[in-house]
């Protein structure tokens, strides 16, 4: 590693403006300023980056995993082949998000999450555990496995919550029984509670804020919507992720879980500082056409693009990583890029409280930066200062410390 470099001929992408003039100084995993390249000193290594466009690093806050594998596998094969992977995309940092499966298995899962963030091997860098389920509601269960929901006052969620050190997001139905009390201990413990695969109705979620809920999965995805109970109509989690200012949420942005009309809904009504792109990637991101994934005790199929359940009644999480979303959020849905851009750095920091050190490239943050190609293929990325993909090279560990992983 270098400890101090200059990247010119760039175009940064700044939080509120896209600059061609600067070269943009990293020192010691910071990013320590911007400068003119003719004012740069000459003792400063430089890269030439070709015109390219410079992004934060992404940060994937939803993720289940890619080229067959999950973060339900508590191995160092397949957290490695995911971040890896997604290094490879652009993606700086990313919640391993584990989904509804026996308890034990998700004990398994988070103790060797926890074991993998210490060593801190080379990919893309893992924040931390992202939970979703087991406590959620049948009806919204989407293509989670039916047999491993539970309801949050059964007793479970203590052997959980021993790994809330590495637990970033935990998601629940919050008209269970016994939602509320987890709620407010998952906030208790620095625990983002958020609401997903859920029929609850505003005044759940409203009850649901008072004790700490302030995030919504895959707006759409999994989730109530307005009823009518008599002449009565009850709006549901959508509209309360809509409209209530006190809730971040999440977004698909893969054009195959939602058209352009509803992404646009969502930004308009939202906005890009609540409003974060989420690739809910499973296994079958990167795999080709027709072919079979798992996740959990599901077996799935990335069918048109997307995964699916083998009976096509529901989507299983998409194929699409969160550099391939950029160009939808642009193109298709008309959505500004320094505004998109946002959506897939600084957004989700917030979400997980990292906004000071994460997400966009401002002085004093981690040099947490994604070069791209004009396909939006990523060039270089570097994870706090540390190359972590370049084009046609290999990858450089954070550490040399694997013992732990073995």
């Amino acid at each position: 590693m270098v400890s101090r470099f200059a990247l010119t001929n760039a175009r940064l992408v700044l939080p509120t403006m896209v600059t061609p003039d600067k070269a943009l100084i990293v020192e010691n995993g910071k990013i320590a300023g911007l400068a003119s390249a003719g004012a740069l000193s000459a003792d400063i290594e430089t890269m030439d980056v070709g015109g390219r466009l410079v992004t934060p690093g992404l940060i994937d806050i939803h993720t289940h995993g890619a080229l067959g594998h999950t973060f339900n596998e508590p191995t160092a094969e397949a957290f490695g082949a995911i971040t890896r992977e997604n290094a490879r995309r652009g993606v700086t940092a990313l919640l391993a998000t584990i989904a509804a499966a026996p308890i034990v298995d998700l004990v398994a899962s988070l103790e060797f999450c926890r074991a993998w963030i210490r060593a801190a091997p080379a990919g893309a860098r893992v924040l931390g555990a992202h939970l979703e389920g087991p406590y959620i509601n049948p009806a919204q269960k989407g293509a989670l496995d039916l047999s491993s929901l539970r309801v949050p006052n059964d007793g479970t969620s203590d052997a959980l919550l021993q790994y809330h050190d590495i637990i970033r997001i935990f998601v629940l139905a919050p008209e269970l029984a016994g939602a509320l009390p987890l709620v407010e201990k998952l906030t208790r413990l620095g625990i983002v509670p958020a609401a997903g695969h859920s029929s609850a109705k505003d005044q759940d979620v409203r009850a649901a804020m008072r004790v700490g809920l302030r995030h919504i999965t895959h707006i759409w995805s999994a989730m109530s919507s307005v009823v009518r109970e008599g002449p009565w109509r009850k709006p549901g989690l959508l509209e309360a992720a809509l409209v209530f200012d006190g809730l971040t949420v999440e977004m698909i942005a893969d054009s195959k879980h939602l058209p352009p009309t509803l992404m646009q809904l969502a930004y308009k009504c939202i906005g890009p500082d609540r409003l974060c792109v989420i690739s809910d990637a499973t296994s079958g991101a990167g795999l080709p056409e027709s072919a079979r994934f798992k996740m959990g005790g599901m077996e799935y199929e990335v069918r048109d693009g997307v995964g699916m359940m083998l009976d096509g009644s529901s989507f299983a999480g998409s194929a699409t990583l969160l550099n391939q979303m950029i160009p939808i959020l642009t193109n298709l849905v008309g959505i500004p890029l320094v505004a998109a851009i946002r959506m897939l750095t600084l957004t989700p920091a917030r979400v997980l409280g990292l906004q000071d050190r994460k997400g966009s490239l401002e002085i004093g943050k981690d040099a947490d930066i994604s070069i791209f190609n004009p396909d939006w293929s990523a060039w270089g990325v570097s994870c706090e200062g540390r190359w972590i993909h370049r084009e046609g090279k290999p990858m450089i560990p954070m550490t040399n410390n694997r013992r732990i992983l073995q």
